[in-house]
């Protein structure tokens, strides 16, 4: 019980005390009229204030333990009592109608957007929202997506259309002139490999074998044969290496024919290395072989792992949340605004949705409450709540019989002068 119900109780009690003493002291001293008048308003004020008594006590509890009809009203009646308290929270101060129609005059997203831009700029806030954020990044586990980047790069990599990836490549040798390129590079390092000593030696030895192979008749067989006895290899040799060299000084001059024609087929072979159908197949070959081959598992995890521990470098800067968050959420909250009307009207119509199919439960939630509860805790609940204005009403009883009584006893006290 409440120190506001306890104190009002005691004057309701003090006051019957009173009324009390009151009538037992004038007893004695009746026969005159004023003795007569106050023991008149303390008898009305104390059978008031016994009423009064009884009539609060009955509410709560059966007066002096009696079992007295009609008494112990709130412990009898609970089960109508809590019906009709259920009723009309239901159907009249939480009726669906009455939120529904509160609920559509809320503008959600304006006070979101408040409450979210008033909490940005508290550091409260803006380490909590670090924290879970590094929480979050944390709490992936890269070697349990390092099997699924695996399978979508090897997937991405098969479907690649090789045949573009050449068209590609040679568009790009072509840009480069790789062929003039290709070109010169081969001829200078055989010019570099003919000058060399060894070189003409080599070619003479060669160049003899090849002629002592030739099967010739006649003139030509004759011929031969000339040569070989009139050309050591030596000599032979120097020939060969003079005309070779002679060959790639002319190729290796701009705008010379058989250079021009050199690079021109070397043109065409690249252009048309996709339409290569050998080529094309044996780079498919190669991919395939090559994926099925490959095994990134450990590179995977560990640019995962990389990735994953500059991501928590970038959230602990000191310039994160300036830097990148707050525009982010400013935009986000932007995008909000902009479509606030229709962010609303979604929020409206799930709550609307909610109330519609969980209204009962408000009933039923406040039913199981009371239920829980006995008698004397729900007798002392209301006491607590209502039992200071009741207390009052002992209190107005005992003075208002006082008064009605001294009143009344003065009507007599005239009828017999009378």
């Amino acid at each position: 019980m409440s120190t506001k119900t306890k104190a009002s109780k005691k004057i309701a009690t003090y006051s019957l005390i009173i009324m009390g003493m009151g009538y037992i002291a004038t007893m004695p001293f009746e026969g005159s009229l004023w003795v007569d008048l106050l023991h008149g308003g303390f008898e009305a004020g104390l059978v008031g204030g016994l009423a009064d008594w009884f009539a609060v006590t009955a509410l709560f509890r059966h007066p002096l333990g009696l079992p007295i009809p009609h008494t112990a009203l709130l412990p009898k009646n609970r089960k109508r009592m809590s019906n009709g308290l259920v009723s009309v929270l239901k159907n009249d101060w939480l009726s669906k109608e009455s939120i529904q129609e509160k609920v559509k005059h809320i503008p959600f997203t304006e006070k979101l957007i408040v409450i979210i831009e008033k909490q940005v700029q508290t550091s409260l806030f803006r380490e909590g929202l670090v924290n879970l954020i590094k929480k979050m990044i944390g709490y992936i586990e890269v070697e349990k997506l390092t099997p699924f980047i695996k399978k979508q790069i090897i997937s991405t990599l098969s479907n690649v259309e090789m045949k573009r990836i050449l068209q590609l490549i040679s568009s790009q040798l072509l840009n480069e002139k790789f062929d003039k390129k290709v070109l010169d590079h081969v001829l200078e390092k055989a010019d570099s490999w003919l000058r060399q000593e060894q070189t003409s030696h080599r070619l003479g030895t060669v160049s003899m074998n090849v002629i002592k192979k030739i099967e010739a008749d006649g003139m030509l067989q004759f011929a031969l044969k000339s040569i070989q006895s009139l050309l050591s290899e030596e000599k032979l040799g120097n020939i060969v290496q003079n005309l070779l060299l002679s060959v790639i000084k002319n190729l290796q001059q701009e705008g010379e024919s058989n250079r021009e024609a050199l690079v021109l087929y070397m043109r065409k072979e690249i252009q048309g290395m996709s339409d290569n159908r050998q080529l094309l197949e044996g780079v498919e070959k190669w991919k395939n072989q090559l994926l099925t081959k490959w095994e990134p598992d450990q590179t995977i995890s560990e640019s995962l792992q990389q990735i994953q521990q500059k991501a928590l470098d970038l959230v602990d800067d000191k310039d994160f949340i300036d830097t990148y968050l707050a525009p982010l959420m400013n935009h986000l909250l932007h995008i909000i605004q902009e479509n606030s009307k229709n962010i609303d009207n979604w929020i409206q119509k799930q709550i609307i949705v909610l109330v519609e199919n969980n209204h009962s439960q408000i009933g039923n939630l406040v039913q199981e409450n009371l239920d829980k509860l006995d008698n004397e805790t729900l007798v002392d609940m209301v006491e607590n709540n209502i039992g200071k204005d009741l207390q009052w009403i002992r209190v107005n009883g005992a003075v208002c019989g006082f008064i009605i009584g001294i009143f009344l006893t003065g009507v007599e006290a005239l009828s017999r002068l009378v």
